[in-house]
């Protein structure tokens, strides 16, 4: 069994310096994951979820949001990610350098690739996806399902997942119904999974009490955590390499 390697380092989108977190297994990874965090940035939860993966055979990497590293205050939070979000092309384009980074210090010999997201970075990699990037895969954790940039017919490229709180008010259920019908309308794999009851952040103890909207539900975070491995089984299809045994 191979040991667990971890990497922190910086990488750029134009001018704007980020940092990463990556865990890997030394040899052999089944596939590369990219670990987009939610509004607050990445976080200690976020760089555990990489290392679970990495336990798992997957090189993981925790991108960043705005170069500024976790964010302690909503409000700042808030006010960044619109920044962020005012060109829809250039926020595509900050995560396409995440991608770009992850594939170089991979060790992956082959080009499975997936993306996962929580809260806003579950809107972002279902923009990674409506943007026709070249990935196996995004799984969305409570994620926006809204954009002003609606895939085309054809374009998508990847299989999705969304991990939905069915009582989520930050996605009511006419965004909801807008973006299943955006997907079929694209003819995207695209499974639903819906949680009664659950409202958004589902996964994130640390998020639960900042907002009414906001609680950690932990079968919800249960059953799609697990929705995310079946289908990791599925599309990467966990085939051993050269030298596992």
């Amino acid at each position: 069994m191979s040991s667990i390697e971890v990497q922190q380092f910086t990488y750029h989108h134009g001018d704007v310096e980020l940092s990463g977190y990556m865990a890997q297994p030394s040899r052999y990874p089944r596939a590369a994951i990219l670990i987009v965090p939610t509004i607050m940035g990445p976080n200690k939860q976020m760089f555990d979820r990489a290392r679970w993966l990495a336990s798992l055979g997957y090189s993981a990497m925790v991108c960043d949001l705005y170069g500024k590293g976790p964010i302690e205050n909503m409000r700042e939070a808030r006010l960044l990610a619109d920044e962020l979000r005012a060109d829809a092309e250039y926020y595509r384009d900050r995560f396409r350098c995440a991608l770009e980074e992850l594939r170089r210090r991979s060790t992956l010999g082959n080009n499975r690739i997936g993306a996962i997201g929580y809260c806003m970075g579950g809107e972002i990699v279902l923009e990674m996806a409506r943007g026709g990037e070249d990935l196996a895969l995004v799984v969305s954790f409570h994620g926006l399902l809204a954009t002003p940039l609606p895939a085309k017919r054809g374009t998508i490229k990847s299989r999705i997942l969304v991990c939905h709180g069915r009582a989520d008010p930050l996605v009511p259920p006419k965004q909801m119904r807008g973006f299943m019908e955006e997907m079929d309308f694209a003819g995207a794999d695209c499974h639903i999974h819906i949680y009664s009851g659950v409202l958004h952040g589902f996964t994130d103890i640390s998020g639960s009490g900042s907002m009414d909207a906001i609680k950690y539900n932990a079968s919800a975070d249960r059953q799609s955590k697990a929705a995310m491995l079946s289908m990791f089984d599925e599309v990467f299809e966990n085939k051993r390499t050269p030298g596992e045994q």
